[in-house]
Formats: C-alpha cells, sequence, structure tokens
C-alpha cells in the first residue's frame, strides 16, 4: 500500500537530512508504528506519505513515495485527500470550520458524498470516539483531549484507505486513548486500513503494532516485528525496560504477556520497598479554597480545595474536560473564580498585574505557541534572560533537547522542540511555583528524563511544580503526590504510590505487573536487585 524507494528528505536551512535512505514497503490492512528519538525525521516521513512533503513544507524530496499506485511527488495533498487521511500534532491546525458536528462533516463535503451517508458517517464517528455530548460545542471551548479526538474523527468519516497519524494519543487520557486505539484497531483488522502512526507514548500503542519502525539519526532505518525491535530500540517503553532487566525471552510489550513472566521477580522483591518519599511540610505557596469556575455555561471547577507547598511535585490527573487546565488558569489569573478564592505567594491572580505575577509562578501552556513571539530561538532565549544570566535558557534548551539550532524559527519547530523551548523560557525565571500543562507531549523517553532531572532540582531548592498529564509514567517517575479531578471535583489526593496503585485507569505498566508490590517505575526495581 505505501512505498519508499531510497527516500531523503533535505531542507534548505539544515546541515544533515531529515530523512535518509528509506527503502521499505508498508503493506495493505497493517499498523506501523514509528518510533525514535525527537528530531529523527517522524514527522518528515509522515509528510511524504500524506504529500505534504514536499508540497506545502517545502524541502528537496528524493527518491519516490507511492501511495496505492500514486507518486506523492506528483499528487499534491487535495489529489490525495480521498485515499490518505492525515492528522498532525496540533488540532487546531486542522480545524477548519466552528463546531464539532461540523468539523466531522467538512472532509466528506469537500468530496461530493451524499447528505444521507455524511449524516450516517457523522453519527457512527460521533459514537465511536464518544463525541456525542459534544457535537453542538465550539472547537475552541473543547479541552486539548477533546479537540485531538475531533480531529481524529474528522479524518475517519472520509473512510481513507490509509491513515497518517503523528501523535495521535498525547493529549488524550488513558481511557480515551483506549477508545482511539480500539477504533484503529478495527479499522485495520476489519476494514483492511493501513495506519501509519508515530507515538512517543509506547507503552499505550506497541503492542497493537504489526511493525515497527526505528529512526534513528545518522543510522539506517530498521524495519522489524515490535519484539525484534524493541530489544534493541533506544526508545522504549517502561514494560520492555522491566523485560530487560529481568532478562525475558522473548520480550513482553504488553502487561499480560509481562506479568505471565513475572512470578519469579515479584517473589525476589518480596519484602523490599522502594525508598519513602519525603512529605512537604512548609507553608503554601499557593491555595485553593473551595474554588469554583465557570466556563461560559460549563461548570469547570466545583469546590476545589488544594494547597501547593515548597519542593512537593503534584502531579494533576482525571480524562478530558475534567478542568486541569481551567485549575492552571485560575492559578495564574486566566478565570476569575464564580465562588470561592484562589492566593498565590499571597495574592489575588485576576486582581494581579502580569509583571508582579510572574515573580510568583509560571505556566508552559497546552500549547507553547501561545509563549513564543520572537523570530528565533536565539531571540526567545535572549528576551527569557532579562532576569537571569545570559545564556541560563539557552542551556536548558540544549540541556532538555540537544540540536535545536540558535536560527530555527519557533513555528518551525517540531511538537517536542517547541514544548521544550517553552519550558526553558519559564523555567529561567525560576518561579516559587511553576504550573506545566501536558508537560511531554511529544517528548522522547530521553527528554522526558532529561525533564524530569530538571524538576527535581527544582523541587529539591523548593520550588512547588503543579503538572496536569495524562502520562501516568511521568506521574509514577517525577510525582510526589497526585491530584485526581472529575467533573470539576477533587476525588482523589494522596501520595503518587497510594493513589496511582489503586486506580486501574491511572496505574503505571509496572505497578500492573508486579502487583501488589508498591513498584512503580523500572528504575526503582533496578535499585531494589542491584542493578
Amino acid at each position: 500500500m505505501i512505498t519508499f524507494e531510497q527516500v531523503s528528505v533535505r531542507y534548505a536551512d539544515s546541515a544533515a537530512p531529515a530523512l535518509d535512505g528509506v527503502d521499505l514497503t508498508v503493506p495493505e490492512g497493517e499498523l506501523c508504528l514509528l518510533v525514535g528519538p525527537s528530531g529523527s525525521g517522524k514527522s518528515t516521513l509522515l509528510g511524504t506519505v500524506s504529500g505534504l512533503v514536499p508540497h506545502f513544507t517545502g524541502g528537496v524530496l528524493h527518491g519516490r513515495v507511492t501511495v496505492g499506485g500514486r507518486d506523492t511527488r506528483e499528487h499534491r495533498p487535495r489529489d490525495l485527500a480521498d485515499l490518505v487521511g492525515t492528522v498532525g500534532q496540533d488540532p487546531l491546525a486542522h480545524f477548519v470550520t466552528d463546531t464539532v458536528e461540523d468539523e466531522l462533516a467538512y472532509g466528506m463535503e469537500s468530496l461530493g458524498l451524499p447528505g444521507d451517508v455524511m449524516r450516517r458517517r457523522v453519527e457512527e464517528t460521533l459514537d465511536l470516539l464518544g463525541l456525542a455530548d459534544l457535537r453542538d460545542r465550539a472547537l475552541g471551548s473543547l479541552s486539548g483531549g477533546q479537540q485531538q479526538r475531533v480531529a481524529i474523527g474528522s479524518v475517519l468519516t472520509v473512510h481513507p484507505r490509509v491513515l497518517v497519524l503523528d501523535e495521535p494519543t498525547s493529549a488524550l487520557d488513558p481511557g480515551a486513548a483506549e477508545e482511539v486505539l480500539a477504533v484503529l484497531q478495527r479499522l485495520v483488522h476489519d476494514l483492511g486500513t493501513t495506519v501509519l502512526m508515530a507515538e512517543h507514548r509506547l507503552e499505550r500503542v506497541v503492542q497493537y503494532a504489526d511493525q515497527v519502525l526505528l529512526l534513528t539519526p545518522g543510522a539506517p532505518p530498521v524495519l522489524g516485528e515490535p519484539a525484534e525491535v524493541m530489544a534493541h530500540s533506544p526508545v522504549h517503553p517502561p514494560v520492555v525496560g522491566l523485560g530487560r532487566l529481568a532478562g525475558w525471552r522473548p520480550l513482553p510489550l504488553s502487561v499480560r504477556d509481562a506479568r505471565r513472566k513475572a512470578a519469579a521477580l515479584r517473589t525476589e522483591l518480596t519484602g523490599r520497598a522502594p525508598s519513602p518519599t519525603a512529605v512537604a511540610t512548609g507553608s503554601p505557596v499557593a491555595v485553593a479554597d473551595r474554588l469554583a469556575v465557570r466556563r461560559g455555561p460549563v461548570h469547570a471547577l466545583r469546590g476545589v480545595d488544594l494547597a501547593l507547598r515548597p519542593g512537593e511535585i503534584t502531579a494533576l490527573m482525571g480524562r478530558n474536560g475534567a478542568g486541569k487546565s481551567t485549575l492552571l488558569g485560575g492559578l495564574v489569573g486566566l478565570h476569575a473564580p464564580a465562588s470561592g478564592s484562589v492566593r498565590v505567594g499571597g495574592r489575588v491572580p485576576h486582581r494581579t498585574r502580569p509583571a508582579e505575577l510572574i515573580r510568583e509562578v509560571g505556566l508552559v501552556p497546552q500549547d507553547p505557541r501561545d509563549l513564543l513571539y520572537g523570530e528565533s530561538v536565539a531571540a526567545e532565549c535572549a528576551a527569557a534572560d532579562a532576569g537571569a544570566e545570559p545564556g541560563t535558557c539557552r542551556a536548558l534548551v540544549e540541556r532538555l533537547l540537544p540540536g535545536i539550532a540558535d536560527t530555527a524559527h519557533p513555528r518551525d519547530l517540531s511538537e517536542g522542540q517547541r514544548l521544550t523551548l517553552a519550558l526553558a523560557v519559564v523555567l529561567t525565571a525560576r518561579p516559587p511555583l511553576l504550573l506545566l500543562d501536558e508537560p511531554t507531549r511529544g517528548l522522547d523517553y530521553a527528554a522526558k528524563a532529561r525533564l524530569v532531572e530538571v524538576l527535581r532540582a527544582l523541587a529539591a531548592e523548593g520550588h512547588a511544580v503543579l503538572l496536569a498529564t495524562h502520562d501516568v509514567e511521568l506521574a509514577a517517575e517525577l510525582a510526589h503526590r497526585t491530584v485526581i479531578l472529575a467533573e470539576g471535583e477533587i476525588v482523589a489526593d494522596g501520595p503518587t504510590a497510594e493513589v496511582v496503585v489503586s486506580s486501574p485507569a491511572f496505574a503505571p505498566q509496572v505497578a500492573k505487573v508486579l502487583a501488589p508490590g508498591p513498584w512503580l517505575t523500572v528504575g526503582q526495581v533496578a535499585e531494589a536487585m542491584g542493578a
């Protein structure tokens, strides 16, 4: 269905090709998963299939990519619209209408499908992706995860033979991600749809892949069976890391497979426990007291009580639309309380001038472009260094994700690179309270590990960190405390080990494999085994 013949792509401002020597075939009716470090060319490869590369993004494409017999050099994206459906990393850039139902119908209208067919497919997609209650909602009023589901749905209604997906579950809660992956499985198995997907959260998707394509900078692409590729891949999910540590062969790709092999490991760990987590006891840097917030007709928060203390890292979790981003917005004054109160550093955020509030709290939003206005990475870093030592921001960028060019424009960066730049801009100011909204979108495991190091160092220096995330592995690795929101209310609040282990939805892979033991991460197990 998809054939690459010695494909290379080079952009004008790049010293090295983004892709080099890709020569492979993806058969019809298979799910092929692209893995590799950030900047290894995954998004570029997906763009060559949809025709966005080189027709939209520019660059020079050598070799040949054919999809269903059509050469993408000779067919622009509009010429492939009936064959290839594409969902990028940024849902908002995907939308062309105002409401959910209109967006689901737009692609079919463009292809001139009959009205009765359009109506049926819209209803089917609303049900498939759990969007029926949102059908009349404005797209701008949806949470990031809800927007992601609408973007995926707008592609599914066209019934393409090939689906190209770039980080399709990055903004989804665990339950919504499972629903989307179940739909993709049904399309692959029942309808013979070919799916080409790039995803950093491999713990969610690798067990569903028929083939894995590993892209590594400076090395030829590797295509093979998932277990074979994962055995030597530099990026791999925790369940694979646990299998490598324990010496299991073949390597397990799912929690179920790992549990079948884990009896001896569970026995070996009996009587041991991870190092205890220190409890933060200082005076809170931020307090929400019976906080309620309305977003138009929606009661986004209902009576939230929350205190954030110095040196404590708190994970804020919950399904899409639970109110996580609204709570972060309330702490930086973006939303005035309907009732209750919120104070940060003794100030009322929505009544405090931004220039004063920035000394108390910094927010990295879901869409990092909201923070980036410079013409280059160097310009952004220079502006961020205004209250710090020159070079501080640039050093943070290089520490989090090496290789981002000074001259690159922020809009030309990948989602993960943009997020890294926004993180560095906010971290440079070193506010007492740091708020992060989905901070690992677009980050590979290595970049995520570096982020964990930076945030742990900040917490050790007395900063309070609140991160809203669907990344259960990040919460298990980093958070001292986990708070779960549902329908705008806090339904759980306590030490991470207690909260996530008791939750099937939010438990990390290691906890599921080694239950009922107290283990959350591969690192904890390695330490206990002396590895």
